[in-house]
């Protein structure tokens, strides 16, 4: 049982207005949480309005994965280069763990050159090191953001190897660890011409967490950010569809990348399929063995 209650005092506490909801609506399109429109009257001092909010639920063991991400968000609006939904709270109700943000009326269509290039001005915000203040996750996988002066070991460590480490605990055949093995011992071949930026990234960039407002305003959500080679951004933007041939052309006006990139992005999408495999089942197991030979085979 959800407590409404406990969380429109939250949301009254954080905005200063005394929240009632009316409406709580189910949102559909996330696997890992629960997501709710929520409709309420406000009231203040001087006048009464309705007030929307989006609340993202899941489990009170949980929390630390929304306080990951209500910071990231706010990293990600600090930059001034994409909208984010706007933080209001993040707490614990009972049972549950919940994420209260800025409800946004999104669309599918909209300036999708507009967003290329806030992308890349996003990229453009750089630090010394790879990593991030804090942990966050992936969906439900831990994504740990040690601060590293080296980006290859950052990602041998702390991306490929430790998908590799949970594909060994959930039993995947060895001929995964045998191939990722490989790669990880190709790493510096892939990067002999190539020395990336510390850039600050979305880090979760599918085709399902952007939208547009009604006057084609980009939005970017649902973040597992950390400061990374822009590539991989990039390359997730082409492993499930959702961009097109403008959102691409545009980016690569604003922000070229480098020849390299064409091989690199298997190698940065391997840890997304690695994660599916992780979280979901052996399904994606023979695509990461064959991005894997792929990426052995041009050696």
């Amino acid at each position: 049982m959800i407590n409404w209650k406990k969380i429109s005092e939250y949301i009254s506490d954080a905005s200063g207005s005394h929240f009632s909801i009316v409406h709580a609506t189910p949102v559909s399109g996330g696997c890992t949480n629960q997501a709710w429109h929520l409709e309420g009257g406000t009231r203040s001092a001087v006048k009464s309005t309705t007030s929307h909010y989006f609340i993202k639920l899941n489990s009170a063991d949980k929390a630390a994965m929304f306080a990951a991400e209500a910071l990231g968000l706010a990293a990600l609006a600090a930059t001034h280069t994409v909208r984010v939904p706007g933080v209001i709270c993040q707490g614990i109700a009972d049972q549950h763990t919940f994420l209260v943000l800025e409800y946004l009326a999104l669309h599918r269509n909209g300036n999708n050159k507009l967003l290329a290039t806030q992308l890349a001005a996003l990229h453009r915000v750089q630090a010394a090191q790879f990593g991030w203040d804090r942990d966050n996750t992936l969906a439900l996988t831990p994504q740990h953001n040690t601060w590293s002066p080296d980006w290859l070991s950052f990602w041998r460590e702390q991306r490929l190897g430790f998908q590799l480490e949970l594909a060994a605990r959930n039993g995947f055949r060895a001929s995964v660890q045998e191939l990722g093995k490989q790669v990880m011992d190709a790493l510096p071949e892939l990067f002999a011409e190539y020395s990336p930026a510390a850039s600050l990234l979305h880090g979760d960039l599918w085709g399902g967490n952007y939208g547009f407002l009604r006057d084609g305003t980009p939005v970017l959500f649902d973040p597992a950010p950390y400061y990374g080679d822009r590539e991989a951004d990039l390359a997730m933007t082409e492993l499930f569809g959702g961009f097109d041939h403008e959102f691409y052309a545009a980016y690569q006006a604003e922000f070229p990348l480098d020849a390299g990139y064409a091989r690199r992005k298997t190698l940065y999408n391997l840890y997304h399929i690695l994660n599916h495999c992780n979280l979901v089942g052996s399904s994606y197991l023979s695509q990461a063995e064959e991005m894997m030979r792929s990426l052995l085979e041009k050696r």
